[in-house]
């Protein structure tokens, strides 16, 4: 009896990339969002007092990257493209800004009568959106993915293609088959 529960556990693995998706997605964008309600100048001076080139370019760059690549996400649409900046985005933050704090993304200082006093956050999050990222480009988006609807599309297009092909090219067999049969005295 263990033996067929743990058998059917597995029957809903292939739902797990869905999640994953979701939440990293979500992630993403409010992160996007909250640099964007701040407004893209706030943003960009912090890119230019640590030093980075470009910062209000960096700065868009990096908005529309947590904000198209996480909507993307969401969707399932083109996940190990859009995985290659938002991983960018994550490995720039860890060794930039998280780093020196350690790994803990949660750091209690203390408790005040006015609640929780955290410090500054280490690179534990952005690692775990770094696996996240890498488990949904090796497992792929999962289902209800837009890639997965444009995947069996383009591969009944491809079907069609190819029984086409196979008709022509025995066409053109059946046609030089007959050409040997009439020149064979």
């Amino acid at each position: 009896m263990f033996l067929i529960d743990l058998f059917a556990q597995y029957r809903y693995a292939r739902w797990a990339p869905l999640p994953l998706r979701l939440i990293v997605g979500f992630g993403f964008m409010e992160h996007g969002f909250a640099k964007l309600s701040k407004g893209p100048e706030a943003f960009a001076t912090i890119l230019h007092a640590m030093g980075v080139p470009a910062p209000h370019l960096m700065g868009w760059l990096t908005i529309f990257t947590e904000i198209g690549g996480g909507f993307a996400l969401i969707l399932g649409v083109l996940v190990p493209v859009v995985a290659v900046p938002m991983a960018v985005v994550l490995l720039v933050a860890v060794f930039t800004v998280h780093l020196p704090y350690g790994f803990s993304s949660i750091k209690l200082i203390g408790v005040t009568p006015a609640g929780a006093q955290f410090g500054p956050p280490g690179y534990e999050c952005d690692l775990l959106y770094l696996v996240c990222l890498a488990a949904l480009v090796m497992t792929g988006p999962g289902p209800l993915a837009v890639d997965k609807f444009l995947r069996i599309t383009s591969q009944r297009v491809e079907s069609k293609a190819d029984a086409r092909r196979m008709a022509i090219c025995r066409g053109r067999a059946e046609m030089k088959r007959r050409d040997q049969q009439q020149r064979q005295p």
